[in-house]
């Protein structure tokens, strides 16, 4: 019997899987399997499973015929140094599927001071796990690998450089102001700033003199110091004007900061870029009747642009840190993968860090939380917004680490039309987490802890509720998908949904033909008439209208809704590309100002309140935006 890899996963579902492999091995180990070994342990760990042959794209079940034998020569080779060069604790399981014998086991990753785990005594025999193969360590590869596991830090290096001469003195004082700002930091005011950075362990006693450390140059560093150490810059930040998706490659930015200086700088430099486009409601502290106006996301903001600044690999300069903003999602990618598991990123604790000197250095101001990651922060931060829980994607194979940020509501309004449709009046956590099962079909314990932020046994209580309801159906201990009645009836309303916009859609098109064929009827009677006189006003006025709109200020939601309506869109369709929950008071009174000043106009003026309510931008919005350029 063949099957796929998903049909066939699903029958050994009895497993947790990582990364996994099938081997036919039927009466003997295959030679590429050490590959796989090496490939496991200097990547993520993963499975691999004896006994089944694959071709192409199907499986089949062949099981292995002398068990003990097989097992036994794999487990005695991997014990051999001259085979492998790094003993490792494999767990093995016996299997039967279809009457036929499978050998399961699990190869671990391994501590990243014991890597590259190689092959056959040749160290250029290192593999990595990329995707479903095993490819073969670049020396690039293998210098990142050799880099991580050295017991000095990178970060903690000493320098020979001046002292007097290679830190920028406003940066030192910036940050000496905010680390006594700290209560439970002990003071050191009375010291100068070269004792102060010795006493903090970011300068070093060298015998008869002291030495910055690396750590030092990339937080307060001169430019020529510290572009000397790292030849790119340490954060390239882009904003654009439309969905993840749209995205095309060297497709132009709307906005971008490229910071290439040191770390203090780095951060005020980043936070100005987040402030030009961040929402920013503000309200009345009503005890101290002060304006509070940090914006909302300001916290998954800020511990996000820190994991950058701290966990990012300085040593490889062939790649730089990137924040892409969209209107959808934020996107932060950095060189150099965590070296703890996701799932454990999120947990109390101290994690290993790449640059403990910085880390620490951050946290002794407040920045990142104890743990040295933030990422529990930005996590309870998005939650408190209802947005869809942060994703990551840890690749330890090209030494990555990228968090995104879903700026769309969790619970949606469409959300809760479907629970409402089936008759559900859920508590809140359990229709968020029915929520974000209907977008992905499917859910995990650990995506419910990142939804409701509760311990693993709360997780599993709230899914084992909604399997009770019949909404979900468990497929293992952690993993959930949506009942098969239930994906049936989210498939029709989705459906439903489509065929009741594309019908509103054609309506409004419909209306708003019908209207203009009518306004240029009895508009073109007239115009005859005035055709010369308008001629020659309008070439005067032309010349007066350039100046005017060039001194014209137009705030910075104001300037994207204006661009936005090149083309007419409802309100509903600018919040979501602006990236807006609800018609805030900023969205509400830009929008007036825009229709007040005519850079834009209705497309049903007659009827301000009609839910078929479009926005395009007026032929002076149009010369506005061409003596911006």
């Amino acid at each position: 019997m063949k099957m796929n890899e998903q049909e066939l996963i699903q029958l050994l579902n009895a497993h947790e899987w990582t990364d996994i492999e099938f081997k036919e091995a039927k009466q003997a180990v295959p030679k590429s399997t050490y590959e796989t070994v090496s490939a496991f342990a200097n990547t993520d760990g993963g499975h691999l499973v004896f006994g089944i042959k694959k071709d192409g794209q199907s499986f089949e079940v062949v099981g292995v015929q002398d068990v003990d034998k097989v097992q036994n020569d794999f487990l005695n080779t991997l014990r051999q140094k001259e085979k492998i060069s790094l003993i490792l604790n494999v767990s093995e399981q016996l299997h039967t599927l279809h009457n036929k014998e499978l050998l399961i086991f699990h190869i671990p990753e391994a501590a990243k001071t014991d890597k590259p785990v190689f092959i056959n005594g040749d160290i250029r025999r290192s593999f990595l796990r990329k995707g479903a193969c095993d490819v073969r360590c670049t020396p690039e590869d293998l210098q990142r690998l050799f880099s991580d596991a050295s017991e000095e830090r990178y970060d903690g290096r000493s320098l020979d450089y001046d002292l007097n001469k290679c830190f920028v003195d406003n940066d030192i004082d910036w940050y000496r102001k905010n680390y006594e700002k700290i209560p439970s930091n002990r003071s050191y005011k009375e010291l100068d700033d070269m004792e102060f950075l010795f006493q903090l362990g970011l300068v070093k006693d060298e015998g008869k003199e002291r030495k910055p450390t690396l750590a030092s140059i990339l937080l307060f560093g001169q430019d020529g110091y510290l572009r000397g150490l790292l030849p790119r810059p340490v954060i390239d930040c882009q904003r654009y004007m439309f969905r993840h998706d749209q995205y095309a490659s060297g497709e132009r930015w709307q906005d971008r900061a490229v910071c290439d200086y040191n770390l203090v700088q780095t951060w005020k430099s980043v936070l100005d870029w987040y402030y030009r486009f961040a929402e920013i409601p503000f309200k009345i502290d009503p005890k101290t009747l002060q304006r509070k106006d940090t914006p909302p996301d300001y916290v998954a903001f800020r511990e996000a642009i820190i994991n950058i600044l701290i966990h990012q690999d300085y040593s490889d300069h062939c790649r730089k840190p990137e924040i892409t903003y969209f209107t959808d999602v934020t996107r932060f990618w950095n060189p150099g993968d965590a070296f703890a598991q996701v799932k454990d990123l999120l947990e109390p604790g101290e994690k290993d860090a790449r640059n403990p000197l910085l880390v620490t250095t951050f946290r002794r101001i407040g920045f990142s939380e104890n743990a040295g990651w933030g990422l529990r922060d930005v996590f309870k931060n998005w939650r408190e917004l209802g947005k869809i829980p942060p994703k990551i994607n840890n690749n330890k194979a090209r030494k990555s680490f990228e968090l995104i940020l879903h700026h769309e509501q969790l619970f949606s309004n469409k959300q809760r039309q479907f629970q409402k449709k089936l008759g559900l009046n859920l508590p809140i956590h359990q229709a968020e987490v029915f929520a974000f099962a209907c977008k992905h079909r499917k859910v995990n314990i650990y995506d419910i802890r990142n939804i409701i932020g509760k311990s693993l046994q709360d997780c599993h209580q709230l899914a084992e509720m909604l399997v009770f309801k019949s909404l979900l159906q468990q497929v293992h201990p952690s993993f959930f998908e949506l009942s098969l009645e239930i994906y049936e009836q989210l498939k029709l309303f989705i459906n439903n949904e489509a065929h009741d916009e594309a019908q509103d859609e054609a309506h409004d098109e419909a209306h708003d033909e019908a209207h203009d064929e009518a306004h240029d009827e009895a508009h073109d009677d007239m115009a005859h008439d005035d055709e010369a006189q308008d001629e020659a006003h309008d070439e005067a006025h032309d010349d007066m209208a350039h100046d005017d709109l060039l001194q014209e200020e137009l705030s910075e939601t104001e300037l994207q809704i204006l661009k936005l309506c090149n083309a007419p869109k409802k309100t509903s369709v600018l919040l979501e590309l602006l990236g807006y929950n609800s018609r805030t008071g900023n969205f509400k009174t830009a929008l007036k100002n825009l229709i007040k000043n005519e850079l834009i106009q209705m497309t049903i003026p007659e009827s301000p309140r009609s839910k078929r309510q479009k926005y395009k931008i007026s032929d002076k919005g149009k010369k506005f935006l061409k003596a911006k350029k």
